[in-house]
Order: C-alpha cells, then sequence, then structure tokens
C-alpha cells in the first residue's frame, strides 16, 4: 500500500514486465477488525516489511527526502525518527553530518533497516532502536533538535488515546525549541473503494516477479481508510502470498493542529509540498511544523 502513489502509476505494470493475473482475491480473514475488535495500528507493518523498499522504489522514491534533509541541515541535531521503518529516510538524513535515532514497533522492519546498516560505507551512521512511539524510551528532555514524523506515520495511530499519548510522548523527550515536523497524507479520505484490483506489479529481488491485489475500504465513523494486500511472489517455481491490512486515521487539518498545540508545541508553518509552498486546499501532502514550548 502507498498512499502517495502518483496516480497515473496506480494500476500500472513496469515496462517490458509482464505477470500473470493473481489466483487469488485478499483474504476475508485479514480484514481489520470491525467495531468489536481492537485494531492496533501497528498491525500489518511486519508482514509489508518484504515488500515496503520494493514499492516505494517505484512509487514514493526519494521526493520527500530532500526535504528532511534540509531540515536536519538548517536545525542540526540529534534527529530523533518516528516510524523509521527500513530507514529509507534515516540513511540520507544522517548523511548530512547530523546524529539520528529512528524508532520503530516492527521487528521485521527494523531487521531490514539494519541489514542496510550493515552495507552502509558512511562513516555517519543512524542508531535503530525498537520502541513504541506512544512511550519513546528515552529518559527526561532528550537533546533533540529535531523529530521527524514522515510519510504519514502519525496517520496510523488509529484512535485519538493513541495519537495524543504519542503527541504527549513527542513532549516529553523535546527540549524547548525542539522542531516537530510532520508529513500527512491529505488525500486517504478521498479514496475510492473497491476489491481485488491489480495495482503494482514488477521485478523483485533476485529475479523474483511480485505484484500487488489490493482492496480499500472507508470507515467515516472512525476516520480510518483500510487498504486489504496480498502479495504474491515468485522465484522460480516457489509461489509466495502475503496478505495483510493496514488501517489510516486521518483527521481535518484544524482538528490536527489543535491536537499538536495541545500536546505542548506551537505551530509555525502548515506547507502543501516539499518544495516549501504553503498549504491550500488542493495541496496532497501537509507538512506541519511545530516547536516545543
Amino acid at each position: 500500500m502507498n498512499p502517495r502513489r502518483p496516480k497515473s502509476e496506480v494500476g500500472s505494470p513496469r515496462s517490458g514486465v509482464r505477470s500473470p493475473e493473481p489466483e487469488t482475491t485478499p483474504d476475508p480473514g485479514h480484514r481489520i477488525p470491525d467495531d468489536k475488535g481492537r485494531f492496533e495500528g501497528w498491525q500489518g507493518w511486519d508482514e509489508y516489511a518484504a515488500f515496503y523498499d520494493w514499492e516505494n522504489r517505484q512509487t514514493m522514491g526519494r521526493r520527500d527526502v530532500r526535504f528532511w534533509q534540509d531540515m536536519a541541515r538548517r536545525m542540526g541535531g540529534p534527529v530523533l525518527e518516528l516510524g523509521c521503518g527500513t530507514g529509507r529516510v534515516s540513511f540520507p538524513v544522517a548523511r548530512t553530518g547530523v546524529d539520528l535515532v529512528g524508532v520503530d514497533r516492527s521487528d521485521r522492519m527494523l531487521s531490514h533497516a539494519r541489514r542496510h546498516l550493515n552495507r552502509a560505507r558512511a562513516s555517519n551512521r543512524p542508531l535503530f532502536v525498537r520502541a513504541d512511539i506512544r512511550a519513546l524510551p528515552f529518559v527526561g528532555r532528550s537533546p533533540f533538535a529535531l523529530v521527524m514524523a514522515p510519510y504519514g506515520i502519525l496517520q496510523s495511530l488509529v484512535d485519538d488515546d493513541d495519537l495524543m499519548a504519542t503527541l504527549r510522548s513527542v513532549a516529553r523527550v523535546s527540549r524547548p525549541g525542539t522542531t516537530f515536523g510532520i508529513d500527512l497524507v491529505s488525500d486517504v479520505p478521498a479514496w475510492e473503494e473497491y476489491r481485488g484490483r491489480v495495482r503494482m506489479r514488477g521485478r523483485g529481488p533476485r529475479g523474483s516477479r511480485i505484484w500487488l491485489v489490493e482492496s480499500v475500504r472507508q470507515d467515516r465513523d472512525r476516520h480510518l481508510t483500510i487498504f486489504d494486500q496480498e502479495y504474491t511472489e515468485h522465484r522460480g517455481k516457489v509461489r509466495r502470498v502475503q496478505r495483510f491490512s493496514l488501517a489510516f486515521r486521518t483527521l481535518a487539518l484544524p482538528e490536527m493542529l489543535g491536537r499538536v498545540e495541545s500536546a505542548g508545541f506551537t505551530v509555525e508553518a502548515v506547507l502543501g509540498d516539499y518544495e516549501g509552498r504553503r498549504w491550500d486546499l488542493r495541496a496532497d501532502v501537509w507538512l506541519i511544523l511545530a516547536r516545543k514550548c
């Protein structure tokens, strides 16, 4: 799932790559629970880890990376990254010369990040820590000059208690003047609902072939957009299918700004793209820049 993949790329096979249509559709047993069961926003990310870099190379790429690198250069270090995943943003930001700590709850995401770390040649290397962003494992006010929440990570917090716990946790480890940068995907609630569409396909690692079948549902009452994912990977005669669901909660911008300020931050700017243009109603990116009081 990639809420920020360009609409022109959605569902288009890579040039020169042909894959058979998948033989199965997403298993209803992997759907997000209804109101009778609680869904934790971290669920699904372990299963996504094997495909995260593959998908983002074709879609998101590095479009947000320069923005965070520039922020790190201006603010200096140390930098704390929430939801660092496989290190897609962590490594380029660390290469600017700042010290970076990346936290993530997913063991499998972090295992990919650490494999990248073992291959990295740069002298300035990020530190990866397994942690829950709702209760950051740092004592007192840490020396972070910048806290980054890239790529909609706060939208994976699927209820208000989790969101507020995270914002307060960030405030607790921030010193006065720390900059808190939040990247949100604005158009997720506008995605149409559909079932069992082939959304991406292409070459994977070591000559494998991968395709993604996706279903999307909207839960308007809970402000959730649910992506049911089925990845199929062929390597020779071996066929592997991975099914999981990811959910994203999107609040209206004024509501989100209010929650950030109630946690102890002053909102200083809201941007509408990675080039620094101011936000307007047409923006498909919400970048909130706040400062710890």
